[in-house]
């Protein structure tokens, strides 16, 4: 897990956990300021064991403590130790742009073979300017096809977009080996850090989240709001470029 260490190395993680929320679809940790991962959706029924060993006892904790849960093979504990590790970073408003990642993909993808790990809800939009678009999901929908291809697909890729939820599940850094050297890579949605550590790794740019009014995202995520609900974040994108300049 090289890449959710260098994350780590990267923050002050000497401040006190204020708020955790964990809804049916986006998990919130509130540190000095909050940050947000999805949930993970497992379907399994959890009465005999227990997802969060901690839960009920989070606050008050180190961030240290509960941003190593990043590491956990527990996928509803990573969501936390994600949606941490986002509270802790310092974004650089001057370094990103308002683009939303579906826009840039269909951008950059335009005319190209796109590969894109995760269904996003513009995919139909992306579909129309794409070459090819190979839809790589674990519960495949219509047009999908199912993660065992990406060995296969994503080699082959002019563009790659890659879910934030791939830190969740510990396939980022594997997604990130299968890719083009010459392809162009994006990490996308709630999970993905707006860290320029990701650049070190590949990345040519991260479409995430930036919490603006924590109390709102907040309510909303412990109210059972889905990402396209929440009010109170900005949809930022960080290019390595303007990173790096």
């Amino acid at each position: 897990m090289k890449l959710i260490d260098a994350l780590l190395s990267a923050l002050n993680l000497d401040i006190g956990v204020e708020d955790v929320r964990q809804g049916p679809f986006q998990t919130a940790v509130l540190t000095w300021n909050c940050g947000l991962a999805a949930t993970p959706h497992e379907q399994e029924y959890h009465q005999d064991d227990a997802p969060v060993s901690d839960a009920g006892r989070l606050i008050g904790k180190d961030a240290s403590e509960l941003a190593q849960m990043a590491r956990s093979s527990n996928l509803f504990e990573a969501a936390i130790g994600m949606a941490t590790i986002n509270s802790l970073l310092n974004i650089d408003g001057q370094h990103c742009a308002a683009i939303n990642g579906g826009d840039l993909l269909a951008e950059k993808g335009k005319d190209k073979k796109v590969a894109l790990v995760g269904h996003f809800p513009f995919v139909p939009k992306l579909r129309q300017a794409a070459k090819y678009l190979w839809v790589i999901e674990r519960q495949s929908r219509e047009g999908d096809v199912g993660e065992s291809e990406a060995e296969t697909l994503i080699p082959q890729a002019e563009v790659v977009g890659i879910t934030g939820s791939a830190f969740i599940n510990h396939t980022i850094e594997h997604l990130l080996t299968l890719c083009n050297p010459k392809a162009y890579i994006v990490v996308l949605g709630a999970t993905a850090p707006l860290s320029p550590v990701l650049f070190d790794y590949g990345v040519d740019a991260i479409s995430g989240t930036k919490v603006t009014d924590p109390e709102i995202v907040l309510r909303y995520v412990s109210q059972g709001a889905t990402f396209r609900q929440i009010k109170g974040i900005q949809l930022l994108t960080m290019n390595r470029e303007g990173a790096q300049s």
